[in-house]
């Protein structure tokens, strides 16, 4: 009989289709056989566990500057061992591109942040906030290297024009790139928080009124448009309304390239957080903001039909402090205190907790929403996301009856919104290419770890896209709108 480096024994194994009782024999990181009765060096005795593909975070903020300057309190160290003690292997971070700077220079600063830190595997999504012709033929090369997600905005200083937007979808397009965007009306919410303010609205609870539904609903119907006229595969990130959860879900009925987003504060948080004694709200300011009690049971039904691809953190962590939420000052408007929360660390056992074992999602669902489909999505599939020979032995293991009551994390914050919580079933041991990370409450890798991954282009596999008759080459009528 064949010996494994390692043996993972006795567990009941899920992916994203089927569940099933095995071993898995791991060899040189990869997942060697799935079988019975295997003999490896290493043997983890997963009896009476979930053995599962490792998390993949797909949407964090991790040493990256902030629009407002602010660097995040987690560096690659922290925050890639607090996504690990989250039972996350895996994580895409963003790599923001600064005024005037090449895509080359940008990577070449995250490489710098994240190469001797990281202790699990990372990759990067690019944001670009300078989408210049020479930066726009660079998108290219930053493809082939391997980054082939990035982030526009339709807020914020780093907003784009809708003309701006057509040209970065057409060259995504054309060369297999998935375009992501936040998406909210920016003249919208100016005109909101700018009447607020006049009329001294001024505290932490006016973020939510500062930023409504419609403003998402109408953007996220835009930005669909605008990538059909062209079309390009668009990823709408942390969609936080039921209008704009439901164009996702429109779009993707008819074929559509339109991948959605939503996130555990919007699932488990409400705007009322945001109405705490003092300026405690203000760690609950984040964009797009906190929503009620009546979207959460609706973002929970586009959850379990499908119409969001992911669920992911959207990590965004500031201390509690004035390197942090208070860089501007105590004494500020709502519109001056840092916009973000942390999170990466609750995103599975919140979700497994509250979606599993309440039935809400079933758990090749919550597989493939924490895990598989971000590897599909994001270019990484077959290596990672699943349980297969061949893959990389990323793994969590879950105790599915552990409770706990949610308060500190491994992060680099003062302070967690879901603190208090109790929560059902953790990974207590995750795998990184065959190697413990984290085990039975301790950390086991070491900073430089983790390895930078090369992704491919997003299987759209099933999908039709959007072929409008102005822009079809074959018919062309008289003259070739679209190269």
């Amino acid at each position: 009989m064949e010996n494994y480096d390692l043996v993972i024994s006795g567990g009941t194994i899920a992916t994203a289709s089927e569940t099933f009782k095995a071993d898995i024999g791991i060899r040189d990181g990869l997942i060697a056989t799935v079988g019975n009765d295997l003999i490896g060096e290493d043997v983890i005795d997963a009896t009476g566990k979930l053995v599962l593909p490792g998390g993949i975070e797909a949407h964090c903020h991790i040493a990256q500057e902030s629009g407002m300057g602010l660097m995040s309190a987690d560096d690659y160290e922290s925050g890639s061992i607090s996504a690990a003690f989250g039972g996350n292997s895996c994580f895409i971070p963003f790599a923001a591109q600064k005024k005037a700077e090449s895509i080359a220079q940008t990577l070449e600063t995250y490489d710098s942040r994240a190469a001797s830190k990281s202790v699990i595997d990372y990759s990067y999504h690019l944001i670009l906030t300078d989408p210049t012709p020479a930066v726009l033929q660079e998108l290219p090369e930053a493809f082939d290297r391997g980054v082939t997600s990035f982030k526009v905005f339709m807020t914020y200083a780093t907003r784009i024009s809708d003309a701006q937007f057509l040209d970065i979808l057409s060259v995504a397009s054309k060369h297999g790139g998935l375009t992501m965007v936040h998406a909210e009306n920016h003249d919208m919410l100016t005109f909101m928080a700018n009447s607020l303010v006049k009329n001294g609205c001024v505290a932490p609870r006016y973020h939510a009124l500062a930023r409504p539904a419609l403003a998402e609903e109408e953007a996220i119907n835009r930005a669909i448009s605008l990538a059909g006229l062209v079309n390009a595969p668009l990823m709408i990130v942390h969609v936080s309304t039921p209008g704009g959860a439901a164009s996702v879900a429109e779009a993707r009925a008819r074929g559509a390239f339109v991948f959605g987003e939503t996130c555990p504060q919007y699932l488990f948080l409400t705007h009322d957080d945001l109405d705490r004694p003092g300026m405690e709200g203000a760690k609950y300011i984040c964009s797009p903001p906190l929503r009620d009690h009546a979207t959460q049971e609706i973002l929970w039904q586009h959850i379990s039909a499908g119409t969001f691809s992911v669920v992911s953190s959207d990590h965004a962590p500031y201390r509690f402090d004035g390197t942090g939420k208070f860089a501007a000052g105590r004494d500020v408007d709502f519109r001056k205190i840092a916009n973000g929360m942390p999170g990466i660390e609750m995103r599975l056992p919140l979700m497994f907790s509250e979606g599993v074992l309440k039935r809400r999602i079933g758990l090749n669902q919550f597989v493939a929403l924490s895990s598989t489909n971000a590897a599909r999505l994001y270019g990484m599939h077959p290596r990672k996301g699943t349980i297969s020979v061949g893959a990389d032995a990323d793994i969590a293991i879950w105790d599915p009856e552990e409770v706990r009551v949610v308060g500190e994390m491994h992060d680099n914050m003062d302070y967690n919104p879901f603190e208090g919580m109790e929560i059902t079933g953790w990974p207590v041991t995750v795998l990184g290419r065959g190697k413990r990370i984290v085990d039975n409450g301790a950390l086991m890798a070491k900073p430089g770890d983790g390895a930078f991954i090369a992704r491919d282009r997003t299987d759209l596999t099933g999908m039709s896209g959007t072929r409008l008759a102005e822009t079809n080459r074959t018919r062309k009528f008289g003259a070739e709108v679209l190269s």
